[in-house]
């Protein structure tokens, strides 16, 4: 037995420890914040119910190859392989759909290719925008989002762009 085994035992009898201590009732502590917890969770389960549905909605109808390749020669003028419009019409939305789009990319074009290094740079390098919206904005409560989606889209534009650039720069382009 390693002590990479023993750390998440021994943090939770420390914390446990560390609250009987204080004269805390860590039972009741702990019910309590499962309780909240499963509060937040019925906030923003439907919301997830619902970018989940319109994730698969959009990759089964087609609508995603169609702006894919709508979206084709502008990602040329960017710097970013048209391949991975998937990849970027996917990722704010859907951190597991993104992965499957990226694993197909690698699949296709190989691990070690210019478009599987850049799909998994831009993995790495961007957010699951609607995703991280809908979870923490509904955990906090907060129902305007107004500047949030324009700001955050922006940034996933750019840290897509700076993924081709990187792997360009450091691995070399096609």
């Amino acid at each position: 037995m390693n002590l990479a085994s023993l750390v998440l035992p021994l943090l939770l009898a420390g914390t446990a420890a560390w609250g009987l201590g204080r004269r805390v009732d860590v039972y009741a502590a702990l019910t309590r914040g499962a309780e909240e917890g499963l509060s937040v969770l019925l906030r923003i389960v439907p919301a997830l119910v619902g970018l989940l549905t319109a994730v698969s909605m959009f990759r089964a109808s087609g609508a995603m190859e169609w702006l894919s390749s709508l979206c084709a020669p502008a990602l040329a003028l960017l710097g970013i392989p048209p391949e991975t419009a998937p990849l970027l019409l996917v990722r704010p939305v859907s951190g597991s759909g993104a992965l499957a789009v990226a694993s197909d990319l690698m699949a296709s074009h190989g691990p070690d290719s210019y478009i599987g290094r850049v799909a998994a740079v831009m993995l790495g390098s961007t957010e699951t925008t609607f995703y991280t919206i809908a979870v923490y904005f509904g955990a906090a409560g907060i129902h305007r989002t107004r500047h949030t989606v324009p700001a955050a889209l922006t940034a996933d534009l750019a840290g897509f762009a700076a993924a081709a650039l990187a792997v360009r720069l450091f691995f070399g382009g096609p």
